[in-house]
């Protein structure tokens, strides 16, 4: 499964790539403003300098909601840098312009997915990736997890080679369950990843070490 890491924040995203184990970044404009990143030249200048550090796929969102706008903008953020991917909303004419970026080479991430309908239409469009948000599912009492193995099972059935890629992961259990089920590709916080490093018997084990080499010295 691939790690990549849900934010704007550049520390964070060279933390990750440290690691030795992060395959890409994913961003919306949410994480940009967070960041103190707003207008167009600043968030595209942002992009340029999160492909600097990473190896991996970047995720850069459309801001337009009509299939010209989305097409303009997706264009022009391909153009940006060969590790873009143009993240574009479940929508009509985001599912149509999909279509248009797949056929002419372009690599997408479908987001704002909530149900598996919505991601047989992303992968029969083409989209490189799809980005089912379990985090936000779960806020209101609803399986995420369960979403990821229904397309999980879908994909498989049909061969469809578009990637789940489990969006809105909040802590380390939904990393592990995840991988579980099959998700292809998960981005969350550093702390998601970061997570995955402890375990009490680890400390343990490791104090006692220590402790033991030092009656010996």
């Amino acid at each position: 499964m691939k790690f990549f890491i849900d934010t704007a924040n550049l520390d964070q995203i060279k933390e990750a790539q440290d690691l030795g184990v992060l395959d890409g970044v994913t961003t919306n404009p949410s994480l940009m403003a967070k960041e103190g990143i707003t207008g167009k030249e600043n968030i595209i200048n942002h992009y340029k300098k999160i492909c600097d550090i990473v190896t991996g796929d970047v995720s850069a969102e459309v801001i337009a909601t009509d299939y010209e706008g989305i097409i303009k903008e997706g264009q022009e953020l391909a153009k940006l840098h060969d590790q873009i991917i143009v993240k574009v909303p479940m929508i009509k004419d985001g599912v149509k312009a999909i279509k248009y970026f797949s056929d002419h080479g372009i690599k997408t991430n479908c987001t704002l997915v909530f149900s598996a309908g919505q991601a047989i239409l992303a992968a029969k469009a083409g989209a490189t990736y799809v980005s089912p948000f379990i985090g936000r599912l779960d806020d209101i009492s609803t399986d995420g997890l369960n979403l990821i193995a229904e397309i999980r099972m879908i994909y498989d059935n049909y061969g469809f080679t578009t990637q789940i890629l489990a969006a809105s992961v909040r802590h380390t259990m939904h990393v592990i369950d995840c991988a579980k089920i099959g998700a292809d590709v998960m981005t969350g916080p550093l702390s998601s990843i970061e997570g995955l490093l402890k375990h009490p018997l680890t400390d343990i084990g490791l104090a006692k070490f220590l402790a033991d080499y030092k009656k010996g010295n």
